[in-house]
């Protein structure tokens, strides 16, 4: 299992498996939950030697891809569909904002602020606050904290996609009653539809010249100068990345899906989530058994911050609580959940092709935002900023 190409292909299996099973069951398990808990129980059995991460040669590579890649989470943000959409923004921002100040207000009183950062980032996002977290608690020594985020990312959206599902359905069954303006809705609806797809920006490089090498040295650029920033500023480089691909975006150096149009996105995610379950390897059964009552506590506090500051904000908004509450929520899973769970509840709701096109369109829109602003942009910066308390 020492061969590089076998280590490599043995995790690769791994990670098939959580693809599959979260294709099977509608993302409602996350790759993330069967690819951590699987290792884990393949290296506490002994299947996987302790090694088999470093033997991969992948997480070398995916710790090079970090700051690139937040670059590359930059050029994802429409901006067009971020203005038209403000209010969807406005709540989705106020959900994690509540959130972390109440794990950080409560989780510390029972347990330590250090455990309460180590959850607060992931919590509020994706993979990348993730890696971000487990970077920091590395470097600080503090190995066994990091089965904190990897817990609370992998279950996160287990909890978030049934509540979203709940409220959505409730706002569904109002856009139903109010068939008569169903007109008004789609017309609303598209356009902001029709916003998500204009997204191609005019770059400084012409076409023919954005070649893989020519995308992957923009980023890289971008990458680098977001880290000698950070050297210089003491300011995160997670932060400064981010900010170099949203400015390189509106300036027109960067195009939209740099990494997607570079066709490196998978393997750079690959990468990410391999130096990630290498932080891992050093958890025992007893780390694991014993942080799960602050995993709990951390899920409660923070999903009830989403939800509080959800409602707070939907009410400012003067927006329907069933309508703005899932918005919030996707902090929990962020794309695709988001867009799936629009596609079912539309489907399950409306009664004929009318009304389920009608519902779709009114709760999309709003849902994709949610998950730009959340998972894509705001969890960088709130775990970038909070992993330097500690």
């Amino acid at each position: 299992m020492n061969d590089p190409v076998v280590a490599t292909m043995l995790i690769l299996l791994l990670l098939g498996v959580g693809e599959f099973i979260s294709i099977k069951s509608k993302a409602r398990i996350p790759m993330l939950l069967v690819v951590m808990l699987g290792y884990l129980v393949l290296l506490w059995t002994g299947v996987f030697p302790k090694d088999l991460v470093g033997s991969s040669a992948l997480t070398a590579f995916g710790a090079l891809m970090v700051a690139p890649l937040i670059v590359h989470m930059g050029t994802l943000v429409p901006f067009k569909l971020l203005k038209a959409q403000i209010r969807a923004v406005f709540i989705a921002l106020c959900g994690i904002i509540v959130a972390a100040v109440l794990v950080l207000l409560v989780v510390p009183l029972i347990f330590d602020y250090p455990s309460a950062v180590a959850g607060v980032g992931p919590l509020t996002g994706g993979t990348i606050a993730f890696i971000l977290t487990i970077g920091r608690l590395q470097e600080l020594g503090l190995v066994s904290l990091v089965t904190i985020p990897a817990l609370v990312i992998a279950v996160q959206g287990l909890i978030g996609m049934p509540l979203a599902t709940l409220y959505l359905r409730r706002h569904a069954y109002h856009i139903k009653r109010k068939l008569s303006s169903t007109e008004n809705l789609e017309a609303a609806a598209a356009s902001d539809v029709a916003l998500i797809k204009d997204t191609n920006r005019k770059t400084w490089i012409p076409e023919k010249y954005q070649t893989n090498v020519m995308l992957l040295l923009q980023l890289f650029i971008g990458g680098s100068l977001a880290i000698l920033l950070g050297n210089l500023t003491g300011i995160s480089f997670s932060l400064w990345a981010l900010v170099v691909g949203l400015v390189g975006a509106l300036l027109g150096f960067y195009n939209d899906k740099m990494m997607d149009r570079s066709n490196s996105f998978g393997i750079a995610m690959v990468g990410l989530i391999i130096y990630s379950l290498g932080a891992m390897s050093d958890i025992t059964p007893g780390m694991f058994v014993g942080y799960i009552p602050v995993v709990l506590t951390i899920m409660v506090v923070g999903v009830a911050g989403i939800i509080i500051g959800g409602i707070l904000a939907s009410k400012l908004m003067k927006w329907d609580l069933n309508k703005g509450v899932p918005v919030a929520l996707t902090a929990l899973f962020g794309f695709p959940g988001d867009y799936i769970l629009c596609e079912e509840v539309s489907r399950s709701v409306g009664e004929n092709e009318e009304e389920r096109k009608a519902i779709f369109n009114e709760i999309l829109t709003p849902m994709l935002v949610g998950g730009f602003t959340t998972v894509t942009t705001a969890s960088i910066v709130i775990a970038s900023i909070l992993i330097q308390t500690i």
